[in-house]
């Protein structure tokens, strides 16, 4: 994608559909406030936007997690389902379409699709004999395995042995049309680091996978033969197609596919990047539909330094996290702290002292000073000058006048943490200046212009980063807009592509002169650490 010339006025964007046999972890949240900013983004600059998330909840795993807890399968997925609601609007996710595979609508989207892989010569019968790990819901290369036959993704479960006939996908077909795909559309799979993992796999040889299972009958039953229950992940993933379809219109193909598709990116996990980024166009080539525009397979969560188990006692509930910091502090920590691609640490200390000093005392301090010295020097109002007056070799112009178009493409490339550093550094920029100009002492001085063109520049810098930070701290930038006099919430989507223009608010020098300021108050309060937290910690974060 570019930001200068964007291909077309839609936009698209998926997390997986997560698993139900658990309550969401904070990987699942970490995938989805990605989305979720990308989605708030593309709203900001004018495009119509589709983000898509929901739920897988067919297959073995389910089925025997439901027997487990003495409830129905479908009783099991509306319950966890609920807690993935929740979460989603706790941390201020908002979402257009929240897919579930159990829904009817999915099911007839599935056999059709299913019809065109099978009418294509792309299904066949076979026997199926390996070892299947039922959390993965996947058949595994004993190469692949650890020891004691014990899958990489969850070394504490042995693969079960099976023998059994299944339906196959006839992915080896497809060899030399994925590789043909990949090597020109290289930006299909990224970043790069996830690429160089699917080329390898694939140069390895692809082999047909099953589609099938018998003897279990939690999911939809293959059209051509109902003894047999699609496998969960050709039925999962076209859960992305069956979002498409609004919710008025008849559940077809041709419904889902006529204005949202082909996706923009899939945002996924690096664990279920050869579902998405080989299955899945495999699956699209042989239905003759083309594939979606690209997938970005993140890093993996640690805590602490150390690898998220529940066997370790150190998983992270998002729930507590969000009730104990609020929304914008979880999403904000995430995605500047952690280079989107790569693996990440959370370290509550770290978290701590990254929010007071990026959010408190850089952007908090900077409006609540500057908004005082307006209120004390400029009757409370935006100074009256007018943004052609300051020079262009004002440093806060000379960085603000560039800093839209820095920033959009750092969030075009899904460098979320880099957007940040950007624009934190035109605030760290505006503190200095204030304390270089010190317009106290041009007020005693009488300079009553000189002070009214400094605090103009730091106001609008501020509004700026308020504005370019939007997507990752709606309810700050909120905060910050409407103690600069204007009306608008970052967060009612559908108005704020109206109501604040990206061509307009992301260009330095926006603000209205003599506009009525809102008096000032704190937008985000500092952090404590929890007294949870031993010394030692503390102190070894603190490093």
């Amino acid at each position: 994608m570019s930001y200068t010339e964007p291909r077309k006025n839609t936009f698209a964007i998926t997390t997986p559909l997560y698993y139900v046999n658990d309550l969401p972890h904070i990987g699942s949240a970490y995938t989805t406030i990605a989305a979720d900013v990308v989605a708030r983004f593309e709203r900001l600059r004018g495009f119509s936007v589709l983000m898509i998330t929901g739920t897988d909840e067919h297959g073995q795993k389910i089925q025997r997690t439901a027997q487990a807890a003495g409830r129905s399968p479908q009783e099991h997925c509306d319950k966890i389902v609920a807690g993935f609601e929740s979460l989603w609007e706790k941390l201020n996710i908002n979402y257009d379409r929240f897919s579930r595979t159990t829904n009817p609508r999915h099911e007839a989207i599935v056999r059709e699709f299913f019809q065109r892989v099978w009418d294509n010569g792309d299904i066949y019968l076979g026997q199926q004999t390996g070892w299947y790990c039922v959390s993965c819901e996947e058949f595994k290369e004993e190469r692949d395995l650890l020891d004691d036959r014990r899958c990489p993704l969850h070394p504490n479960r042995e693969a079960e042995w099976r023998d059994e006939q299944n339906y196959f996908f006839r992915l080896s077909k497809y060899q030399p049309e994925l590789e043909r795909l990949y090597q020109e559309r290289p930006e299909f799979i990224q970043p790069e680091s996830r690429r160089n993992e699917v080329l390898a796999f694939v140069q390895r040889g692809l082999q047909d996978f099953s589609v099938s299972r018998v003897n279990m009958d939690w999911g939809f039953p293959v059209p051509q033969d109902p003894n047999h229950t699609l496998y969960v992940w050709f039925d999962a993933l076209l859960g992305y197609v069956t979002a498409l379809v609004d919710p008025d219109e008849e559940p077809t193909l041709e419904n889902a596919l006529s204005k949202w598709w082909p996706i923009d990116i899939h945002l996924i996990g690096k664990d279920i990047l050869r579902f998405h980024a080989v299955y899945w166009p495999a699956m699209l080539m042989s239905a003759g539909v083309s594939v979606p525009d690209c997938v970005f397979g993140h890093g993996f969560l640690t805590k602490d330094g150390q690898k998220i188990s529940k066997t370790l006692g150190n998983t992270i509930d998002p729930f507590q996290l969000v009730e104990r910091y609020g929304s914008d502090a979880v999403r904000y920590y995430f995605l500047k702290e952690i280079e989107l691609g790569r693996d990440g640490d959370f370290n509550e200390t770290r978290f701590i002292n990254t929010l007071n000093a990026d959010l408190a005392n850089d952007l908090g301090n900077l409006l609540n000073r500057t908004l005082g010295m307006a209120k004390k020097y400029c009757e409370g109002q935006v100074p009256n000058v007018s943004a052609d007056r300051i020079p262009d070799e004002n440093p806060l112009k000379a960085s603000g006048l560039t800093l839209g178009d820095r920033a959009a493409r750092a969030y075009d490339s899904l460098a979320f943490s880099h957007a940040c550093e950007e624009i934190l550094a035109l605030v760290r920029d505006c503190n200095k200046y204030i304390d270089d100009r010190a317009p106290w002492k041009l007020y005693k001085q009488g300079e009553q212009q000189a002070v009214e063109e400094v605090l103009y520049a730091v106001l609008e810098s501020a509004r700026l980063a308020a504005y370019l930070l939007s997507p990752l701290i709606p309810n700050i930038s909120t905060a910050i807009y409407q103690q600069l006099g204007y009306k608008i919430d970052f967060n009612d989507q559908s108005a704020i592509a109206t109501a604040a223009k990206f061509t307009t608010h992301a260009n330095w020098g926006t603000l209205s002169a003599k506009q009525p300021l809102s008096p000032p108050k704190p937008v985000f309060a500092r952090l404590e650490l929890p007294e949870t937290l031993s010394s030692s910690q503390k102190d070894k974060a603190s490093v």
